[in-house]
């Protein structure tokens, strides 16, 4: 009988493997479960549709459900969140918008990324403090933008996201500053290095708060103050981009090994503690 290899969530990850699976063999079951609305489309360029430089929204969207399923004879079903997986008897729980059921697997292949990290500060929670990491996220900002006229924005980090939200919200026509708990922008760079950026960001129109951490955010109307140890910033919407958590809750629930910082450990083949499950991606 056909091998049934079961994909826990798709984007990079998921999409990427079932793709691969599908080209190493042709007869295999290969199922996708992916708890959005979308299975592939092009993360790194969110903030660039934000700042115009990508102008179309579905040059984004990589494939459907309908054009891969079409393409790679794959088992396609988004709205379906994995919930628990029973390891001695091989099934998974998905929970979809129309019923709870059981799905068997001979391989199983986590890949449920990752989540914003969400500091635990006094006003995070407001609704003006967004992350961007998929397609809704992107969809909220833009709306603050162009429905709701927000013309400020803080950056709170200074990593990847964070700089690449700071340069798309400018060219959106946002005045931004940038807020950052350590004394450089992208910590992965010497310190004289960084020094070049700051350079170039300054030039650019964003204001720079370098070595300084945030403490609150206070809603007053139609703003958020983002007050630090230094100084409060006021601005229509604040844009959090301070790392990322792996969703490796499952894996931890159903007794895999996990790592030190929460991801899920795997070996060379990315293969868990189980035999029979594979771990790929943030995760």
């Amino acid at each position: 009988m056909a091998k049934k290899v079961v994909i826990v969530g798709g984007v990079a990850g998921g999409a990427s493997c079932a793709a691969r699976l599908r080209r190493l063999d042709e007869a295999a079951q290969i199922v996708m479960l992916e708890k959005g609305p979308y299975i592939s489309f092009a993360n790194c360029g969110l903030p660039y549709h934000v700042g115009g430089v990508i102008e179309r929204r579905d040059r984004l969207l990589l494939q459907t459900p309908e054009s891969f399923c079409q393409r790679f004879n794959v088992d396609v079903r988004v709205g379906s969140e994995v919930i628990s997986i029973d390891r001695q008897n091989k099934t998974v729980t998905v929970r979809s918008a129309d019923a709870e059921y059981q799905e068997s697997y001979d391989v199983l292949v986590l890949s449920p990324g990752s989540t914003p990290v969400v500091p635990d500060l006094p006003g995070a929670d407001s609704p003006r403090v967004m992350t961007l990491w998929n397609i809704p996220d992107m969809d909220r900002i833009i709306a603050a933008i162009k429905d709701y006229g927000a013309r400020t924005a803080v950056v709170v980090g200074g990593g990847f996201i964070g700089l690449e939200m700071a340069e798309n919200l400018m060219r959106a026509g946002l005045s931004v500053t940038l807020v950052e708990m350590l004394d450089q922008v992208m910590p992965s760079l010497d310190f004289e290095m960084a020094q070049i950026l700051h350079k170039h960001l300054v030039e650019n129109g964003i204001r720079l708060a370098l070595g300084e951490r945030v403490e609150r955010f206070e809603e007053t109307g139609g703003s958020v103050t983002v007050v630090t140890e230094k100084r409060a910033v006021t601005a229509d919407i604040v844009i959090l981009a301070v790392g990322v958590k792996p969703n490796s809750e499952l894996a931890k629930a159903c007794g895999l090994e996990i790592g030190a910082r929460g991801g899920i450990v795997v070996d060379e083949y990315l293969r868990t503690s189980d035999e029979n499950i594979y771990a790929v991606g943030d995760a």
